[in-house]
Order: structure tokens, then C-alpha cells, then sequence
């Protein structure tokens, strides 16, 4: 079977404006730190938590591991997923020198249920991978609903 070289993620015209997408980035192969190098990760969450006030995207979630960034974000219509998240991983490169694989990975997120498993999911990586005890322990994560 022949896969695509490139996948375009445009969000189908029936899905409802202000869904709930769990996007992963993941660095090349030849990105010579880890994201979460303190600086790094500071900047890189920085970058994220501005994005909103920007109007590019709602962030519900961002949690930066050494070599891959997950996040639970809704995209506004008029720019699309893809544009902003291009952008993001361009401002990223730039800015705070990260080399990015091609792509990315999506997936809407269809119910609440799934939502809060994505969100667990999400939260439990860094224990899971055992960079941490517990999920609050972890310092690389940002996201509206952590805000006090």
C-alpha cells in the first residue's frame, strides 16, 4: 500500500469550530539538546502560553518532553491547524534553534470521555517514561486548565 509522503491535516468541513485536538511534535533526528533543558522548555512553554493571547490557538494542555511535545489544543477556523502549527514549529526553530521532523501528529478529540483520557494520557507520559513520580512533579507543562 502506498501512504501518502505528505499528510495535510485540514479539520473536515462537518467538525464543529472549537474542537479539541491532541497534537504531538516530535524533534529531528539531529536536534543536539533535550527540550527539556530548562531554558529551552521555559521558552518553548513561554511560546505556547502567548499563542492564545494571539489568537492562533486555545491551549487546554502543552507538556514538553525531551524529544517530543504533546498538547491539547482547539485551532481557529479562519487560520487552520496546519498554518498554525507550521508557524508555531517555525517561531520554534528560529527562536530557540529546535529542529523539528517534518509533520506532526493530530487527532480530535470526538467526546468529553476521550478528552479527559488524552488528557491523563498526556499527563502521565513523563512517569510513564520515568523522567518523574508523580504528574504534578513534572515542570515542563503548561496549559489553561493547570492555572491556578
Amino acid at each position: 500500500m502506498d501512504y501518502p509522503q505528505r499528510l495535510h491535516h485540514e479539520t473536515p468541513g462537518w467538525v464543529k469550530e472549537g474542537a479539541l485536538f491532541h497534537v504531538r511534535l516530535r524533534v529531528a533526528p539531529d536536534q543536539n539538546r533535550a527540550l527539556t533543558e530548562t531554558e529551552l522548555s521555559a521558552s518553548l512553554l513561554k511560546a505556547a502560553a502567548a499563542y492564545p493571547f494571539n489568537g492562533h490557538w486555545w491551549c487546554e494542555l502543552f507538556l514538553v518532553m525531551p524529544d517530543h511535545v504533546h498538547a491539547l489544543l482547539v485551532f481557529p477556523p479562519e487560520t487552520g491547524m496546519s498554518l498554525v502549527i507550521r508557524n508555531w514549529k517555525r517561531g520554534a526553530a528560529r527562536l530557540q534553534s529546535v529542529c523539528w521532523q517534518n509533520n506532526f501528529f493530530d487527532h480530535r478529540i470526538r467526546n468529553e470521555t476521550e478528552g479527559r483520557e488524552k488528557w491523563a494520557y498526556i499527563r502521565r507520559n513523563p512517569v510513564v517514561k520515568g523522567l518523574c513520580v508523580k504528574e504534578e512533579d513534572w515542570p515542563h507543562q503548561w496549559g489553561a486548565a493547570l492555572q491556578p
